[in-house]
């Protein structure tokens, strides 16, 4: 009986299928008029399909989802082309407008579940929840009245989550306080920062995290360096590690912050005239009066290439870390309907010296593509090929690759040996080290108002590190004491830079966190060699 559903609502969805796509060769002829091959092509293979589909639905043992089995049909298409073309369910749809626009509407908390309970990790700044004064460690026990208590994640998004203007009721309940209170918010506009971090890592040298190029980067990052400025930085460290891109209009306006000449910093080449661009760096919105060193890794892709790019062709800069992904390919994404897209390649772009830097890559073979990037002689592999790759000269002559990424000017390797127990610590879902970190914070008073203060002055002893693990015991949380003391200096600065997040926010937590960074430990030994382009671009 389950199978004559099936059978009636089939007919009527392949035979819309065919009616639509036979509409589109009847109403679109001119995207076919310049290949006929192709209008023919595909008129056979919509019978094909459709004959499939049929076949499938008629002979199939068992009920099929139609739109799982279309999608994958999709998804199967866009691969065929190279690694960066992608159909994009409906469903995925609105979560990546949202990381790309930069906002979407809500309360503006950043959450976990941690004991069953929605514990602030930290408000976002200047939200409906910083305004009403939530505080990192907060749990939320109820939501409009109902118990929250084992609710999960996307439970929590869909009850706080709603249009600007609307409210919500919750529940709070304090570390410190005995009795929980209730708070109502308004609902807003919450912003999607790409801008991770901007902090001073020393007295002169500040530091800038981005972590994607969506639609407010350039903004965010200006509002940075103006946060730095005010600090009297003289030094930059500006990481890209681990973006994976966005826009190309933000990464070439990025890029333009740190170029004072008109020069090229990135163009493009494409099958149609549209995707032909040059971006010329504006004398007026770039500057030269710190020295710069941009910071890349295997997982900076894309837009991120761009910026690190434009940096190393035009010496304005240093570029340090590990070669990066190599993707040399510039997507459009254009709208199907029911709300679903689909992203294609629609050209190449080079750096200034004409570089392009994208990956070579096998015809359907992704996987192979994917899996290079983790190959722990990866950067072996890429500098004994090095000779063999296209070169390039920069604006002083140096020679820089093509066709395998962006090589930095120094190769500095992420180093971390921590033990496997302090690893299953910090993977460790109900997050202790933030728990233990943001409880102390509260109720105790450390007796510094100044972060600066804070951060040369106060520092983890013995007997905080012996009541975190007296915390770990009364938490159930298993550990071996012995293998833990080895990562000792670690811990320490994480529960620092967690007391750090919970009284000041995010960036004073960075930049105590980034003294266990080796990359950037590494990196501020070679800015007697970033101080040199400043030289050359005066």
């Amino acid at each position: 009986m389950s199978k004559k559903p099936s059978n009636r609502i089939w007919p009527l969805v392949t035979s819309a299928l065919f009616g639509f796509l036979i509409a589109v060769l009847i109403f679109l002829p001119e995207a076919y008029s310049k290949n006929r091959s192709i209008y023919r092509i595909l008129k056979d293979k919509i019978v094909v399909m459709q004959q499939i589909i049929s076949y499938v639905d008629h002979f199939y043992f068992d009920i099929v989802d139609m739109d799982k089995i279309m999608d994958g049909a999709f998804h199967g298409l866009m691969e065929e082309l190279d690694p960066h073309s992608t159909y994009i369910p409906a469903k995925e749809q609105e979560n990546i407008d949202e990381l790309f626009r930069g906002n979407f509407q809500g309360i503006g908390i950043e959450f976990d579940v941690l004991h069953g309970y929605i514990t602030v990790i930290s408000p976002v700044p200047d939200s409906p929840s910083d305004h009403v004064g939530l505080q990192s460690g907060d749990r939320i026990i109820a939501i409009n009245g109902d118990d929250a208590y084992k609710i999960t994640k996307d439970e929590v998004v869909k009850k706080l989550r709603g249009k600007k203007g609307t409210s919500v009721d919750i529940t709070i309940q304090r570390i410190g306080q005995e009795e929980p209170f209730d708070v109502t918010i308004i609902r807003d506009d919450i912003p999607i920062y790409s801008v991770g971090a901007a902090t001073m890592i020393d007295d002169e040298t500040g530091y800038i995290l981005l972590r994607r190029f969506s639609a407010t980067t350039i903004n965010e990052v200006n509002k940075a360096i103006k946060k730095l400025d005010e600090q009297n930085f003289e030094k930059l460290i500006f990481d890209l590690r681990g973006n994976s891109g966005g826009y190309l209009e933000q990464a070439a306006a990025v890029s333009n912050l740190f170029i004072s000449t008109r020069d090229t910093l990135v163009y493009t080449k494409g099958k149609i005239s549209d995707a032909n661009q040059a971006f010329i760096a504006d004398p007026n919105k770039g500057r030269n009066d710190f020295s710069l060193i941009v910071l890349i890794n295997r997982g900076s892709a894309s837009a991120s290439e761009i910026v690190s790019g434009a940096v190393q062709d035009l010496d304005r800069g240093l570029v340090v870390g590990e070669t990066s992904f190599g993707k040399g390919l510039v997507q459009r994404q254009l709208p199907l309907e029911g709300g679903s897209a689909i992203r294609i390649t629609m050209a190449r772009y080079y750096t200034p010296s004409g570089r392009l830097i994208q990956r070579p890559y096998e015809e359907g073979d992704d996987l192979t593509y994917y899996k290079e990037l983790y190959a722990k002689d990866r950067e072996d592999t890429l500098d004994s090929l090095k000779q063999l790759r296209p070169k390039y000269k920069t604006r002083q002559g140096r020679t820089v690759y093509g066709g395998g990424g962006i090589t930095p000017d120094v190769y500095i390797p992420y180093k971390s040996n921590l033990t496997r127990q302090t690893q299953n610590l910090l993977r460790n879902p109900e997050r202790p080290l933030f728990n233990f970190s943001s409880t102390y914070a509260t109720q105790n008073d450390l007796g510094l108002n100044d972060f600066k203060n804070f951060k040369k002055k106060w520092q983890v002893n013995q007997s905080i590190y012996s009541e975190f693990l007296d915390y770990l015991d009364s938490d159930s949380i298993s550990f071996n004491p012995d293998s833990l003391i080895k990562d000792k200096d670690f811990i320490y600065n994480r529960i620092k830079s967690e007391i750090a997040g919970t009284i000041w926010g995010k960036d004073e937590a960075t930049s105590i966190r980034l003294d266990h960074d080796n990359q950037i430990s590494e990196a501020l030994k070679y800015f007697n060699e970033a101080d040199a382009f400043l030289g050359y671009r005066n």
